[in-house]
């Protein structure tokens, strides 16, 4: 194997994950979204709405299938605020949130955010019952 056919398969699968990328943010009922679990940094990726649950798929990877779903039963928000400088993308707002498994944020714009909060206001007055 020379190193031009290795340098040929390396920029393939580099061009099918931005391609990947590329078809999951343009995908219908998705949302660019990043999610932040514990004290690591920001993952990106997109979310969108199955039913009760918000699954978030990152943009790098391999599996279509979500890394994250996070049920709306149980999901309350503790805080809201504007990313400051340094802190993420310009413009996007942080959900600090708590789930059945655990902490978690997610930082979208604020459109992204308008439809979160409307997702979760939405559900059922039983949703909300065993939440802590």
């Amino acid at each position: 194997m020379t190193a031009l056919d290795v340098l040929a398969g390396v920029s393939l699968v580099a061009a099918l994950l931005v391609v990947r990328g590329i078809a999951l943010a343009r995908s219908r009922g998705t949302v660019v979204c990043r999610v932040r679990t514990g004290n690591q940094g920001w993952k990106a990726g997109v979310a969108r709405y199955a039913g009760g649950e918000l699954h978030w798929i990152p943009f790098f990877g391999l599996r279509l299938r979500p890394r994250h779903a996070i049920a709306r039963r149980g999901l309350t928000v503790s805080r809201r605020r504007r990313l400051g400088t340094g802190e993420g993308p310009e413009g996007y707002w942080t959900v600090e949130c708590s789930a059945e498994r655990g902490a978690l944020a997610l930082a979208m714009s604020e459109d992204a955010l308008t439809g979160f909060l409307a997702w979760l206001e939405s559900a059922p007055p039983s949703a909300h019952l065993d939440a802590a």
